[in-house]
Formats: structure tokens, sequence, C-alpha cells
């Protein structure tokens, strides 16, 4: 594949585990539990194909509505795979976490502060994943902080700039976003990079995340680069 028409940075919405567990008459966490080993294989995938970054959707603001034993099966999860993050950032891999951790269980939270700063200074590859996250959420953060440094008199309104907004963003250290896959069948966002999307391309896939393969993957990036992205020129 040619390296030139390769997104920098790809944000993964993965969609459809308990749909897939459902066909099989299991449970939703056997089917979160199989996303969760997609997710480390698309990583790996991602490497292979020369891109830079890339960051997936894990658990929504808006996930909390879910049935607490989902909600406990999702966090018992990832407990168990903060080891295999731990693992995967001696590869030269920086983990940034996107969302409001404050909202998680003290040993989780934890955790995932220590992996950020231990990788800060890691540059082969970018990895985000977004916990407790929502796009609205985000660019409210960004929003009251920029109003904090105004209220300070550190900033003045007229310093407010798009560029001034991304830097208070989670994703202010990772390269624009690219590319949107969302396998499933689904065709929206769900509060997810809603700010970073705004000239993202979007691939929806009907295959739900459990099935996602290296090959939908590398079609995905295909089509990705067959299409002409103008950023509202001609």
């Amino acid at each position: 594949m040619d390296n030139s028409v390769i997104p920098q940075h790809i944000g993964f919405i993965m969609d459809g585990n308990g749909r897939w567990a459902k066909k099989r008459a299991m449970p939703r966490n056997f089917g979160h539990n199989q996303g969760a080993a997609v997710f480390k294989k698309t990583i790996n995938w991602c490497r292979e194909l020369g891109v830079k970054c890339a960051t997936f959707y894990a658990f929504s603001t808006e996930n909390w509505k879910r049935p607490q034993s989902e909600i406990k099966g999702i966090m018992d999860l990832l407990r168990r795979y903060i080891k295999d993050i731990r693992e995967t950032a001696r590869e030269n891999i920086r983990i940034i976490i996107l969302g409001d951790i404050t909202d998680l269980d003290e040993d989780i939270r934890v955790e995932l502060e220590d992996i950020m700063q231990s990788t800060v200074n890691n540059d082969g590859f970018i990895l985000g994943i977004a916990l407790n996250y929502g796009g609205r959420a985000e660019i409210c953060r960004s929003v009251r902080l920029i109003a904090e440094k105004c209220a300070s008199g550190e900033l003045s309104p007229e310093d407010i700039t798009e560029q001034l907004v991304e830097g208070y963003l989670y994703t202010s250290e990772m390269p624009p976003l690219d590319l949107i896959i969302r396998p499933s069948g689904e065709q929206r966002l769900s509060n997810f990079l809603i700010w970073q999307a705004a000239y993202a391309e979007f691939v929806f896939m009907d295959v739900l995340w459990p099935d996602f393969t290296k090959k939908h993957l590398e079609s995905a990036i295909e089509e990705y680069a067959g299409r002409s992205r103008r950023f509202g020129g001609v």
C-alpha cells in the first residue's frame, strides 16, 4: 500500500459487541471480551500499515446508562487489559487516555494515570483510548479551561481561536484526525471526536466489531485513499 495515502490518525468506534454475543446466545460481556481481543490486534495492524496514531472509543459518557452487570464486566475487563496496555507501551508506544477518568474506580484511575505519565516520551506510535468520553463534554471542558484563563487575566476573549480551543482538547498532542471507521452497520458518530471529525473521512462497515479483521482495515484505508480531501477548497 502506498505510504503517501496512509491516514496518520484513525478513530475506531468499536461497535457491535453486544449484538455479536446475542447472535451466539451468549451474555453481552462475552462480546466485550472478544472485542477487546480485536482491539489489541488492530493496534498491531495499524502499526504494520504505517498509521501513526489510533484512537479507540472504549466507553462513552452515555454508557453509564447500561445495566450495572455490563458496566462491571467492562471495568473488570479493563483491569485485566491494563497489563496488556503496559506491555504494549514497552514497544515505544505513547498512551493517551481521552475522557474524565475521575469517575472511574480509583485503582483503574491510578493505573491509567501512571501509564500516561510513564509513556509520555514514547514516539513510535500514539494509542488513544477514549474512556468515559463524550465529544460534547470534551468541548465543554476546553471552553471551561479557557474561561478560567480569561477570568484570571491570562487570556482575553480576543485570544480565543480554533487553534487555542484545540490546544485544550484531549487530542492536542495527536496528529489531526484523518479517518473514522465504524463497524456494525450504524452510520453516526455517537458523540465521538466531534470537533476533530470536522474534515475526517468516514467509513461505515457492515461487520460487527468482534469480526473486524486486517482485511477490513485495509479496505477502509483503500477507500480513504481514493477520496479527494479538499478541506473546503476546489
